[in-house]
């Protein structure tokens, strides 16, 4: 890769990289991707909603040799605000197309449907069912005016179709769906051959699917007035290893930075996960409610140090991760037990 500049990278073969700042963020940034066609430059994401990332996304494609008016098109490897939140200022300023999985682009219209009442109301009720104390929840009951970043996403124009070449002039990008981090995650074959002859099927655009140093977390997106029971982290192990079969020369995520022998890390992240799973066991050996499980789960940082709304994701994650031990009958909840507690078995 050639770096134009500290926000620019060049991939070859007719794809750029822009760092696009995330505001207050450990993360730092979204790495959003310039890919050049015969009708004009596609972004792969666009970066969170904010006047800088916005500021640095159109100097990045200046520097790039085009502009924000000049975009074909956009496509989105998941609804996070991170990653579809300047989307709509994008297509306001070239009139171009947005792309997203029929999962996501639900959560979408959901969101931009459903009042910000109605959405602390859900989240009371969900924390109070894991076990959270009141005074985690407490500050939900009075919460009901404030504005929510990302409350009102763009809409995408079009739907991406697991496993059909989307609709880019002069090149093959084919959509895989991996859900688990979000229901409608897909990552991006770029089927063509590395412009550095790197051995391997093309290019892969991972989104947050596989980071090279980073586990992406696995929560819950489910709809408040449907039942269904999912399990997002069977789903995203399950995606995992279909990545691992594609085999592409190089992964090019949406943080960090791009790296090559994804087969490698899809099994670091197996193993992972399966650890994690044989160790939460060994928690369960006493019947724990999913808020107690989280506290007792090891983190990047200790319990008492967690933001408060990285306890809320902690404890999302913790639920998945019990969902897959009961799906796979090594845990179950106690009957009669509340709020709901598990056990192993």
């Amino acid at each position: 890769m050639t770096q134009l500049t500290p926000q620019i990278g060049d991939h070859g073969g007719g794809v750029r990289s822009i760092r696009v700042p995330i505001p207050d963020n450990p993360l730092g940034f979204t790495l959003v991707y310039v890919v050049d066609t015969d009708r004009g430059p596609v972004l792969v994401d666009t970066g969170w909603d904010d006047p800088e990332s916005w500021d640095t996304l159109a100097e990045g494609l200046r520097a790039c040799g085009t502009s924000a008016t000049e975009v074909h098109g956009v496509v989105i490897t998941h609804h996070h605000p991170d990653h579809h939140g300047l989307s709509g200022k994008v297509r306001e300023a070239s009139g171009a197309w947005i792309a997203m999985h029929a999962a996501d682009a639900a959560i979408v219209r959901r969101t931009r449907e459903t009042r910000s009442e109605r959405w602390f109301s859900y989240m009371t009720a969900k924390l109070e069912a894991a076990g959270a104390p009141e005074s985690h929840v407490a500050p939900l009951r009075t919460a009901r005016s404030r504005k929510l970043p990302g409350f009102s996403p763009a809409v995408p124009d079009r739907e991406i179709v697991p496993g059909e070449l989307l609709d880019l002039a002069g090149r093959r990008l084919r959509a895989i769906w991996t859900p688990g981090h979000t229901p409608g995650h897909v990552c991006l074959h770029l089927e063509e051959t590395h412009p550095a002859q790197l051995p391997g099927n093309g290019r892969l655009f991972s989104g947050d699917h596989l980071l090279p140093e980073i586990t992406p977390h696995i929560g819950l997106y489910e709809d408040p007035d449907d039942a269904t029971v999912t399990d997002p982290l069977g789903d995203y192990l399950d995606s995992l290893e279909r990545v691992g079969r594609l085999a592409p020369a190089e992964v090019l995520p949406a943080h960090q930075h791009v790296f090559t022998d994804a087969a490698s890390r899809v099994r670091e992240l197996l193993a992972h996960h399966e650890e994690r799973l044989t160790g939460l066991l060994t928690l369960l050996v006493e019947p724990l409610t999913p808020w107690q499980l989280a506290e007792r789960m090891e983190w990047n940082r200790p319990w008492d140090q967690i933001p408060y709304g990285s306890r809320t994701i902690a404890v999302s994650e913790a639920e998945a991760h019990l969902r897959r031990l009961v799906k796979l009958g090594r845990a179950e909840a106690v009957a009669g037990s509340e709020p709901v507690t598990y056990v192993a078995v």
